[in-house]
């Protein structure tokens, strides 16, 4: 009996067991695939994401094995720095090898006990009041309180559950992967030069190791369950620039389209879903993994309460009603970006009047903050601007702010000295710092980052614990 089944064993699904171990949830991750993803496309990790991972100390074991770059130029490709002053100390964007990042973060999960079992897929399940049974490919049954599916865009946990997908299905089609080139880089740099002015979904870059990252637009739709061949590359290379390139001795190849679709609810019973099998949407802005691995923070501690049983009667609903808004957020502003990648003269009209926009330092910001997840706002009901929204890593007393998030709880950060936890110190921490790097009295930060309440008044204090923890500890 485990407390919670998890179907999938990317990103997102890894980073949920990680956060369920840290209290001490019983968790067992399935992934059908037998061994991890061998192709070396690269990801991007966002502000926000950086800071999660700063949170539960992992961003030093991360950091080394990608490459940093300015937080800038995002936003359809539309070449603009990043304002200054992003309120962030991780304000750049970490490029990392997307199969590093995946055995990063299933090790992780691991080392704090989670079960990982691979080559096994869930076939079906049957939920009741107290759980649910699990039915494996093989036949073999478990049993869990609760399963998530993590299992990705064509998630099975979601099409058993019934929930629908809705949304647009692939207009385009595009092709990537990484080869060698039979030509100079001159003849290379040249030709992106010319074509770059007006298909952004075109390029050749150099990845290391003489091999090139290609991306070039493919000929229709076709079924992504089919790998593309070194020939279609070189067909439509040789229809987008006039030539192939030579390429030849391909690494990996792939194919992606424009599909966007966001599920209809997240959670039926003790059925929820996370990542990309809630939502998927073309990686324009490079938000996917993102989006995914901030699913995890948000679910991970409210499902751990549910377990441990502390947890308010709503909270776990608080998952979709939280999650679902931004994934909506993602998905807009993925369609915007795709249309302004298009070649046509309406959508590059747009694309340069925005790009005027641009040099106004508050349509920047509000694109980048967007886009890297620092403008999330959740709706905690009225307060001060800073209610809702994420903490930045602030200088306190005992070195930084997320250096006291590690365990997963909550925090109280206390510059008046005079307010107490009290019956929820089990999974409530309190730090009191006159000094502490906030202009309001104090802040509760949940398990995940953002700012519950601010105040100084005991009695409200222990309202919002209560709304959030629960009922204290006799």
């Amino acid at each position: 009996m485990f407390d919670v089944i998890i179907a999938g064993c990317g990103p997102t699904g890894a980073m949920l067991a990680a956060e369920l171990r840290l209290h001490d949830v019983r968790v067992l991750v399935l992934e059908k695939e037998t061994e991890p993803v061998s192709f070396v496309r690269i990801v991007g990790l966002h502000i926000r994401s950086l800071e999660l991972m700063a949170m539960r100390g992992l961003l030093d074991r991360i950091l080394g094995h990608g490459r940093q770059r300015p937080a800038g130029g995002f936003f359809a490709a539309i070449n603009k720095p990043a304002p200054e002053g992003l309120d962030s100390a991780h304000a750049y964007l970490l490029g990392i090898p997307q199969p590093v990042i995946v055995d990063l973060l299933e090790d992780h999960a691991r080392e704090r006990g989670a079960q990982v079992r691979r080559g096994c897929a869930v076939a079906g399940f049957e939920q009741d009041d107290e759980g649910v049974n699990v039915e494996l490919a093989d036949g073999e049954q478990l049993r869990a309180r609760y399963l998530v599916g993590c299992d990705g865009g064509r998630s099975t946990v979601r099409k058993l559950l019934g929930v629908g997908f809705p949304g647009e299905p692939s207009r385009t089609e595009t092709l990537m992967g990484e080869m060698e080139v039979g030509v100079p880089q001159e003849e290379i740099a040249a030709k992106m030069t010319e074509i770059g002015e007006t298909d952004r979904r075109f390029w050749l870059r150099p990845f290391g190791g003489g091999a090139y990252s290609v991306v070039v637009p493919a000929a229709g739709v076709s079924d992504r369950a089919e790998p593309p061949t070194l020939e279609d590359f070189k067909q439509q290379l040789r229809a987008v620039a006039g030539t192939d390139f030579g390429v030849h001795s391909p690494r990996w190849l792939s194919r992606f389209g424009d599909a966007t679709r966001l599920a209809e609810r997240y959670r039926v019973g003790r059925v929820l879903l996370a990542g990309d099998a809630a939502h998927i949407h073309p990686p324009t802005g490079g938000q996917g993994l993102n989006l995914g691995v901030q699913d995890a923070f948000n679910l991970g501690w409210k499902l751990a309460a549910q377990i441990r049983g502390w947890a308010p009667e709503t909270l776990l609903d608080t998952y979709h009603a939280e999650r679902h808004p931004v994934a909506a957020d993602v998905l807009d502003n993925t369609r915007a970006q795709v249309e302004l990648l298009s070649t046509e003269p309406g959508p590059q009209a747009v694309r340069r009047l925005l790009t005027e926009l641009m040099d106004f330092d508050e349509v920047n910001r509000h694109l980048i903050e967007k886009i890297t997840a620092i403008g999330i706002r959740y709706d905690f009901g009225e307060g001060p601007d800073l209610l809702g929204r994420r903490l930045p890593d602030i200088p306190v007393a005992q070195g930084h702010l997320y250096g006291l998030l590690h365990s997963g709880r909550g925090l109280l950060l206390d510059r008046t000295g005079h307010l107490t936890v009290g019956g929820w110190s089990d999974r409530v921490d309190h730090l009191a710092d006159p000094a502490a790097a906030l202009d309001v009295p104090c802040v509760l930060l949940r398990p995940d980052g953002y700012v519950a309440w601010i105040g100084d008044d005991q009695q409200d204090l222990d309202d919002h614990l209560s709304r959030w923890f629960g009922k204290p500890a006799n």
